[in-house]
């Protein structure tokens, strides 16, 4: 990320996400032990153990990044407290052009709505970043992956209750 973005968390989450940050650097001297294990098992051009472990690494490693970053950039706790105005932690109900039907959910990070049953998306994400900051009854348009251009419309925005 180029840009500081910053990230709205529940304690709970920030709770949740730190643990399994320091659950990742505790296993770190294992993962370790591993990788030399493998390596001593001969020729590492064919030790697909040693790979496997490798890869592995590499993957909880990026993890401990991503955590580090997001945990640095949050905000806990402070969850928004104007209904009306879509920004993270809100609870948005939409309407797309053209049908009927509504759709609600929550415009924060994956790891905010990790444990609920909730629809959440990102501010970051296109649908996201054309609702930011919009009021209710506004439209809005954003882009979609196919290069198609989408209205929604916010009908309502309320904070985020567990």
């Amino acid at each position: 990320m180029s840009e500081t973005q910053v990230t709205w968390l529940t304690q709970e989450a920030y709770d949740r996400l730190k643990q399994e940050l320091d659950e990742l650097i505790a296993y770190r001297p294992s993962m370790a032990a591993k990788i030399n294990a493998s390596r001593e098992e001969g020729d590492l051009k064919e030790n697909g153990g040693y790979h496997a472990a490798r890869e592995e690494q590499g993957q909880q490693e990026a993890r401990i990044r991503q955590l580090q970053e997001l945990l640095r950039d949050a905000k806990v706790g402070e969850a928004p407290t104007r209904d009306g105005i879509a920004e993270p932690g809100m609870v948005l109900t939409v309407r797309y052009d053209a049908d009927e039907e509504t759709e609600e959910f929550l415009l924060a990070t994956r790891e905010e709505g990790a444990h609920g049953s909730m629809e959440v998306y990102s501010p970051s994400s296109p649908l996201g970043q054309a609702l930011l900051g919009a009021k209710n009854g506004e439209t809005r348009k954003y882009s979609l992956p196919n290069g198609t251009t989408m209205k929604v419309t916010l009908l309502k925005a309320v904070p985020y209750h567990d």
